[in-house]
């Protein structure tokens, strides 16, 4: 079968290297519109979306993710992509860590189709369970009770993407 979307599912990887050259407005604007419609439980849309390109919040949120690795001296967990997005969500609802989960899908899985190259990044919970993390958000605006379940690496790939590892065998069981 040919189709865009089913191509993109089977070849989007994490990409660990990416250029300097910042995410363009365009582009960074068509992964976020596509995370806005990932489905949520009960269409209540309860994930927020954070898009950071100013480097000292870029390097800010680096050592966060290295303190909470306990690896002070790691220059940059977020493998210097110039742009991290962050999937945050209330604690409290009917889903949270799966809707946050299906925005951060939608966000990879545009990043491909426009070009850009992604990564998620672990230990978002950790960051923004800190009082750093829960400083951010004030700063922000946006409610200091929040879960941080996703932060993604996003930029222009430096290099090609690594081979997909073939599928194990029993993945799939089919009834009926």
């Amino acid at each position: 079968m040919n189709n865009q979307v089913l191509e993109a599912l089977e070849n989007r990887r994490s990409i660990r290297r990416f250029k300097a050259e910042q995410v363009s407005k365009e582009d960074l604007r068509a992964v976020l519109k596509a995370g806005t419609y990932a489905p949520t439980a009960a269409g209540v849309q309860a994930p927020y979306i954070v898009a950071v390109q100013d480097p000292d919040t870029v390097a800010q949120l680096d050592k966060m993710n290295a303190a909470v690795l306990d690896m002070p001296q790691m220059a940059h967990p977020y493998y210097g992509a110039p742009t991290i997005l962050l999937v945050l969500v209330p604690r409290e609802g009917h889903a949270p860590v799966e809707d946050a989960s299906l925005v951060a899908g939608n966000l990879m899985n545009a990043a491909y189709a426009v070009g850009l190259g992604s990564c998620w990044i672990h230990r978002g919970r950790q960051m923004f369970d800190s009082e750093e993390g829960k400083e951010l958000l004030r700063k922000w605006g946006l409610p200091d009770d929040l879960m941080g379940v996703a932060t993604i690496a996003l930029g222009y790939p430096d290099g090609d993407a690594p081979a997909a590892v073939p599928r194990k065998e029993n993945y799939i069981t089919e009834i009926g």
